[in-house]
């Protein structure tokens, strides 16, 4: 069976399966819509959780970015693996304890103030939205190649798919949901991994391949190999950084902090029953996750040696068939500037923009375009986000692998999706009408309020999966760095300064988010041509300065707080609360006494 039929067979029954689950759990409460009713089993939340968090960027593109910029990608690696960490260990938990099951809640009742909850609705749909955008493009990439449509057909479809179990399951859909896509996109994964690593090194374990010697009896490592292509073809050697350490430090940290402040993960938390639960699945989610993150390096340094293999002063007219495919995607594309019918593929970018095909065919039978050549010898652009994808065509692997990573990305891209979706229904529908605009509300209307919610931010999301403002994981790396100039300060204040006052958390929500949003807005919109280490502050690009719009955010919520009134004995008697374990109460306040 050729690659198109078999790819719509397993998407075909994997979207069977996630459509019936959907129905099997559909919500019938606000309480199963919103946290699956807090009943799912840590282990299963452990998965839903993973697939949750490792969304397009995690399955697509971190491989993409590594295999393309080498050592520096490693920072996408450090920043989301160790978020996580911070998560589990200092927010989950006391957040659990704290009994708000959304940001924008825990931020009202912490903050006793329905304004800090009104900026925190805003910052939570806002970088959701953002979020949402790369995971649609996503959608989009794999059904352009896989089932030979539009990019914007793909988008559609995947927002129907989408639409119809988050909006019908809720949490309870959503949970149940994405275990199963959690096991399709791990397998996905590592199954062409390991074929590969197998092929290349003899070695099954493809984290053991990556420091292995090839068998092509070159006696070359394969970090060795990578390093003399790279800088044969006039790259920077693979294993060689080029961003200053200072911007890598900002953009690991941005990463890191924005992935505890992220209101898609922090909602999971709270589907399980107890607070030990949180910690037990948080724990799962870590272990499923590594699975996923120690092989992304592997998968990206075989492919780039395949790719350069492949492809680099190569007869385009002996070209394999997957170069042709995913030419017809206007992901990769080929401009024959010395007319000599190879493909120069170096240092460099190939012409201006990205692919823009017109319909005649080349003297060498190449897809002509319309872009205008730059001056330099680099014939060849790639679409960073088609590494994953590609990879197991450029091995030369099987067609039902093929088929199975494309079910694999859909799986990663759609289960974020959802988790996103609810985020901005609930924010809307919970935190918006329930609690400020209409208190009075019945159970069964804020239910359709929120299904109406998550109608409306599927069509805004399709949008901008359509017309993406950036490569998948440089979209999410905007969204990463929002979350941590605004939500992570005021979630870890609240838990663990009771002086923190609603002032300070507002002042400090509105400087951070502020700060961060212009800064990317003027380098990658308003002045993209301004966009290089030169004009940069502090030489901080704009995937990193949301660690600075965090610190702003410190800064000025601490300077507000200590101008400005105490919060009430209530609240601080709250916080001193979700801070001792359970059973030691009476001892701590019996020391307190004396």
């Amino acid at each position: 069976m050729d690659v198109q039929n078999l790819t719509y067979l397993i998407v075909g029954l994997t979207f069977s399966l996630y459509i019936g689950i959907a129905i099997w759990s559909r919500a019938g409460s606000t309480d199963e819509f919103y946290v699956a009713g807090g009943g799912v089993h840590p282990l299963a939340n452990g998965m839903a959780t993973a697939a949750d968090w490792m969304s397009a960027a995690s399955f697509i593109s971190v491989a993409g970015l590594i295999s393309f910029i080498g050592r520096d990608g490693g920072m996408y690696l450090m920043g989301w693996t160790g978020g996580y960490v911070l998560l589990a260990l200092c927010l989950a938990p006391y957040l659990r304890k704290f009994g708000k099951f959304t940001v924008p809640d825990f931020v009202g009742d912490r903050y006793y103030s329905d304004t800090a909850r009104l900026v925190a609705v805003v910052c939570a749909i806002f970088i959701s939205f953002i979020y949402i955008a790369g995971q649609m493009r996503g959608v989009g990439i794999v059904f352009s190649r896989f089932l030979q449509v539009e990019i914007e057909t793909g988008v559609m479809i995947g927002m129907t798919v989408v639409f119809f179990y988050a909006v019908l399951g809720g949490m309870k859909g959503i949970t149940y949901t994405q275990v199963a896509q959690y096991c399709v996109l791990i397998f996905a994964y590592m199954v062409p991994a390991i074929f590969i690593s197998l092929m290349m090194t003899d070695n099954p374990v493809p984290q053991l391949g990556f420091g292995s010697k090839l068998n092509d009896g070159s006696g070359l490592y394969l970090l060795e190999k990578l390093d003399g292509l790279s800088v044969e073809l006039g790259f920077n050697a693979y294993t060689d950084g080029m961003k200053s350490t200072i911007d890598v430090f900002f953009i690991t940290a941005a990463l890191m902090v924005g992935t505890a402040g992220l209101p898609h993960v922090i909602i999971r938390f709270f589907t399980v029953p107890k607070v030990k639960d949180a910690r037990i699945s948080a724990g799962y989610a870590l272990i499923f996750i590594a699975i996923l993150f120690t092989t992304a390096p592997t998968v990206a340094s075989f492919a780039r040696v395949n790719l350069i293999n492949t492809v680099s002063n190569a007869e385009y007219s002996t070209t394999p068939e997957w170069f042709k495919n995913w030419e017809a995607s206007s992901l990769i594309g080929w401009m024959d500037k010395n007319n000599d019918g190879k493909i120069q593929y170096v240092a460099g970018e190939a012409f201006d923009g990205k692919p823009d095909f017109s319909e005649n065919t080349g003297e060498h039978g190449e897809r002509l375009l319309h872009n205008t050549p730059t001056d330099n010898a680099n014939e060849l652009y790639i679409d960073r986000d088609i590494i994953v994808l590609a990879n197991p065509e450029i091995a030369g692997l099987p067609n039902w692998v093929i088929a199975l990573v494309a079910a694999g990305a859909l799986a990663a891209a759609l289960s974020t999706a959802a988790g996103l979706l609810l985020v901005i229904s609930t924010s809307i529908s919970h935190d918006l009408f329930k609690k400020v605009l209409l208190p009075n509300i019945t159970d069964k209307q804020e239910l359709m309020f929120a299904r109406m919610a998550a109608a409306l931010a599927i069509a805004v999301a399709g949008y901008f999966g359509i017309n993406p403002p950036g490569f998948v994981a440089q979209v999410i790396a905007f969204a990463f760095g929002l979350a941590a100039s605004s939500f992570f300060p005021a979630i870890i204040m609240g838990i663990f300064s009771k002086r923190m006052n609603k002032e300070g958390a507002v002042a400090g929500m509105i400087t951070g988010i502020l700060f961060t949003a212009s800064y990317i807005v003027y380098f990658k919109f308003l002045n993209p041509a301004d966009n290089h280490a030169a004009n940069w502050l502090f030489g901080i690009s704009p995937e990193g300065i949301g660690s600075l719009g965090m610190i702003l955010n410190f800064m000025i919520a601490v300077i507000v707080c200590r101008v400005t009134k105490a919060p009430p004995e209530s609240v601080q008697d709250i916080v001193e609360s979700i801070r001792i374990p359970k059973g030691a109460g009476a001892s701590y306040h019996h020391h307190k006494a004396h």
